[in-house]
């Protein structure tokens, strides 16, 4: 356990700062494997579930160098590592996904893309700063609780009469899509984009590309901690209905799955329909 002077001065360090330089690394990091043969390599299961690629560990270990060059005793949320110990360790928790949408990457399709969320506590409720950065461009969000959300210096500010035009959806197998399709359409949605990164189609809804965004599978924290603040501090809804509390309760531990949902407004989230409601049976 830390002590809370220790953990005073973690919250309080320029958060902001140290996720800029982690995505300059993490490009830097990507550079340096062109290849698809070099991309897709294994190195074994991650703490998160899925199989690591040669680019996760490197980027994640870069990343987890420039949050150790702060010298603050946190302890990392990390997809390929888990529970990781900085300086010590501590009860601020830094929950990093290295590279959310990994496939897209192997493949070289953007986007991909960092995702770094600073929490006070164990639940998402408990984020107190969120950044997510494409990788395949130079593009990024980041939110402070009670400050507000901004996408590359611009405040952003989600208005509340919106329709529901474009529908991201994530966790996209075919058969998931094809079990869910009339779901999916009974929510009025004119148009479906698809494109790999739960983070980034968090940063979507707040920045007002989508309109709203679903997975249809359950999701890992890592995925979405530092979204689903953006979300909220850009004054919209994002939800985790598969777990108790589901709007701000669920957990920031690996083992958390959950569908994630978020809408600019209350009347687009309602919209949504059995898609953000918990599931029965």
């Amino acid at each position: 356990m830390g002590s809370p002077r220790g953990a005073d001065a973690a919250l309080s360090a320029d958060w902001l700062g140290v996720s800029r330089r982690a995505a300059r690394t993490a490009r830097e990091t990507l550079a340096l494997y062109p290849r698809y043969a070099d991309r897709a390599r294994e190195t074994g299961r991650g703490e998160g579930g899925d199989m690591s690629l040669a680019i996760d560990r490197a980027v994640e270990d870069a990343v987890l160098s420039e949050i150790g060059s702060l010298g603050l005793g946190v302890t990392a949320v990390s997809e390929e590592r888990g529970l990781v110990p900085i300086a010590g360790g501590g009860d601020v928790l830094v929950v990093l996904d290295p590279i959310d949408g990994s496939l897209n990457a192997k493949r070289g399709l953007p986007p991909f893309a960092l995702s770094i969320a600073v929490s006070a506590g164990a639940t998402m409720g408990d984020v107190v700063f969120g950044y997510v950065a494409a990788l395949s461009s130079e593009e990024e969000w980041w939110a402070t609780a009670g400050e507000g959300a901004f996408l590359d210096g611009e405040r952003l500010t989600l208005a509340s009469d919106r329709g529901l035009e474009i529908l991201g959806v994530e966790s996209a197998h075919p058969r998931t899509v094809a079990d869910a399709a009339e779901t999916l359409a009974a929510t009025g949605a004119r148009r479906l984009r698809i494109i790999g990164s739960i983070a980034l189609s968090l940063c979507h809804v707040a920045s007002a590309r989508f309109d709203a965004m679903i997975s249809l599978r359950p999701s890992r924290s890592v995925d979405a901690a530092a979204g689903q603040l953006i979300v909220r501090e850009a004054g919209g809804t994002a939800a985790f209905p598969d777990v108790a509390d589901g709007e701000l309760g669920a957990s920031l531990k690996l083992d958390m799955r959950s569908r994630v949902v978020a809408a600019p407004s209350a009347e687009v989230f309602e919209r949504l329909g059995a898609l953000a409601r918990p599931r029965t049976g």
